[in-house]
Order: C-alpha cells, then sequence, then structure tokens
C-alpha cells in the first residue's frame, strides 16, 4: 500500500506535504508525516508495528490505547491541580477517519498506527553528564508514577519472559548441555572464567522473582525499555518531558526499569567496550539519576521497594551478560554481530559492570538511603 494513501486514512487535519523515514530505531519502520494548512503545522509518527518481535499487534494497540488512555487524563489532572513543574508530555494516538479506530490494517496483514511527535525535544545516545541524568530519573521517575495505579490486570505481556532472570539461567543451562557449546567453552580461557562469574551469583538471579512471590515487591507497570535515547528532554528548559516506545510497557516489577537505565546511562564506555579498565559504574551519574527518580517516584515507593534498589542496579547487568554469553555459547543467534567474538566481549563489559557496582555497594547503598 502507498504510505500516503495508508496515512490519509487517519484523521489527521491540513494537507500532507512530506513523508520520510524517521529516527534509527530497530524494531518497527517509522516514518515522520508534516501536515500543513494556512494557519498551521502538524507533525505526526506513522508506524508499522513488527510483528516478528510483538507477535500480537493487535495486543500492543490495546495496551498502548490503555497506557495513554490513563496518562493523559492522570496529567491533565495534576496540571490542572497545578501538581507539575514542567509540561510534561505523552504520544496520543490517532484515529482513523472513518471507524474511529487505533490502527489500520493493510493488505498484507500488517497494523500501522499513528500518534503525535513529541515536539520541540529530542533524546540523546549517551548520558550527557550529571544534569542530563537527573532529568532522564525525573522523566522514568514520573512515568512510573504515571502508571503506579494502573491495574496490571488490563495489559496483555507484550514479551512473555523478557526480563525474567531466572528463564534467562535456565537457557544458559540448556545451552550448555549443547556440544558445541561445550566446546567454545573449554576452548576459551575467557569464556570460562564468565561461566565462574555466572556460577558465585546465580542466587542474584533470583533476588527479585523470590521478593515478588514472598509478596515484599508489588507488580504494577514497568517501561521494558528505558535506554536514554527513549527519554526526551525539551529543547528548551532542558527538562525531562516524556518517555517514549511504549510497546514494551508490561506488568512487572519497576526495579527492572530502574537498575536497567542505570546499567545503560552509568557507563560511560558503553556496551561495546575492548578495554575493560574503562568500563566502571559512574556514581556521580548515578546519584543524579536517582535524585531526579526520587523526586516524581517517591510518593509511591514503598520500604520494601527502597530495599531492593541496590539489588536491581546489581542485578540488570548480571542478566544482560548472561543473555550475551548464553547467545555467544549458542552460535550467536540472538544478539546482531559483526564477527564471532562480539557477544563474547559484550559479556565481558555487563560483567565488569556489576563487579564495579559490587566495589562500590556500601556507596550506593549509602546515597540511596539518603533519597
Amino acid at each position: 500500500m502507498d504510505l500516503s494513501v495508508l496515512i490519509n486514512k487517519f484523521n489527521i487535519k491540513g494537507r500532507l506535504v512530506a513523508l520520510s523515514p524517521f529516527g534509527n530505531g530497530n524494531i518497527n519502520d517509522t516514518f515522520l508525516a508534516i501536515y500543513r494548512n494556512t494557519f498551521t503545522e502538524t507533525q505526526v509518527i506513522l508506524q508499522r508495528v513488527n510483528h516478528n518481535v510483538f507477535p500480537d499487534p493487535k495486543a500492543i494497540m490495546a495496551n498502548m490505547h490503555e497506557i495513554t488512555r490513563h496518562c493523559h487524563e492522570k496529567l491533565e489532572a495534576d496540571a490542572a491541580a497545578g501538581r507539575d513543574d514542567r509540561v510534561w508530555q505523552m504520544p496520543r494516538i490517532i484515529k482513523t477517519r472513518e471507524t474511529g479506530e487505533d490502527f489500520v490494517m493493510d493488505e498484507k496483514g500488517e497494523i500501522w498506527r499513528v500518534i503525535t511527535r513529541i515536539m520541540s525535544a529530542h533524546a540523546f545516545d549517551l548520558a550527557q553528564g550529571p544534569e542530563h541524568a537527573l532529568e532522564c530519573g525525573a522523566a522514568l521517575g514520573h512515568f512510573h508514577y504515571l502508571v503506579s495505579d494502573m491495574d496490571p490486570g488490563l495489559l496483555i505481556d507484550p514479551l512473555p519472559g523478557f526480563h525474567v532472570t531466572s528463564g534467562y539461567l535456565a537457557k544458559y543451562d540448556a545451552t550448555l548441555e549443547k556440544p558445541s557449546a561445550r566446546e567454545l567453552l573449554s576452548s576459551s580461557m575467557e569464556a570460562k572464567r564468565l561461566a565462574k562469574f555466572i556460577e558465585a551469583r546465580r542466587d542474584l538471579a533470583t533476588c527479585l522473582e523470590k521478593a515478588e512471590a514472598a509478596g515484599e515487591l508489588k507488580k504494577r507497570m514497568f517501561h521494558g525499555d528505558p535506554k536514554v535515547n527513549n527519554i526526551m528532554i525539551d529543547d528548551v528548559t532542558g527538562k525531562g518531558t516524556a518517555m517514549i516506545d511504549l510497546d514494551t510497557v508490561s506488568p512487572g516489577l519497576i526495579h527492572l526499569d530502574f537498575g536497567d537505565a542505570l546499567r545503560s546511562i552509568c557507563n560511560p564506555a558503553g556496551e561495546e567496550e575492548t578495554n575493560l579498565s574503562k568500563v566502571i559504574f559512574d556514581e556521580e551519574l548515578a546519584t543524579a539519576f536517582c535524585k531526579g527518580y526520587m523526586h516524581e517516584a517517591g510518593v509511591f515507593l514503598t520500604d520494601a521497594d527502597r530495599a531492593y534498589l541496590y539489588d536491581s542496579i546489581r542485578l540488570l547487568p548480571f542478566e544482560l551478560g548472561i543473555r550475551f554469553f548464553q547467545d555467544y555459547l549458542d552460535g550467536n543467534v540472538y544478539f546482531k554481530t559483526v564477527h564471532s567474538q562480539q557477544n563474547l566481549n559484550r559479556a565481558r563489559v555487563q560483567f565488569r559492570l556489576c563487579e564495579s557496582i559490587e566495589s562500590r555497594e556500601r556507596s550506593i547503598r549509602n546515597f540511596l538511603s539518603k533519597l
């Protein structure tokens, strides 16, 4: 289907003047559309929901409908009551012209949607410093606040098993049973070292799951992909203004987002660094992020929630390291690679980051206790 024909099935005012690929996301096909009339310009995002990643695209749209409806109502109520120090934004779903639905299905059965673009804001690929980290924390904390009173039962889990560390550990164990994996392990001293690293921390894999099962932690909603380039920063004020990419929002523990955001923001060296001496957990960035987060999320966090924050910071790099290492032993079938040792090195980086966090446990717990 011609994309200009497809997008005009949605209720957008004005005349379409531009439609072009947008962003650098690697999941959904994304396009920026610009509409104009005599007085105004409207910019919207056209996306195809990738059914290879999300097997039930209609469920993804049902989830987005519930999330945006709930959050917009809460944003409007807070703004009316003067409770916010800024204008928080969230994408809005544009309805179709004829039926008022949230999406269009093309002749191939693909699901397409149109959402509003977050204007006068942009995201960064890396943390720009403590002030930026603070605003990233504020944006994630505010998102968690917005969805904190949603019923998790309203959403269909878009990616069952995502961030279930025990499941990744079980997959790793199953991979170790393969002769090809055992051969890789036996032929590499570095692979053996990483395997020992995992064995020494098996209890870490289930720390949050056990706390949830015991009733200490409550399942709410988590974003699922709180990387820095999903956090929009206002171009004028420099403040966090929105979380985007809502397809991975799932019922679960907010600790998964908290730990994952710090994992990505507080390792300035990045995931592909080959010199492990450069891989450290940056406490200055972490402290700033946590201050921003607590300013927004502290209103609903329980004492038990706070007690497990350090564990989440340590857990998420461990989890990702297991996933990289398992994929290396399995022949690099999941994560994209450009050379055979890339996933091995990625695992080395994550485990080194985990070690850096462990070496700073007292200091991290100390600044967390003061927030």
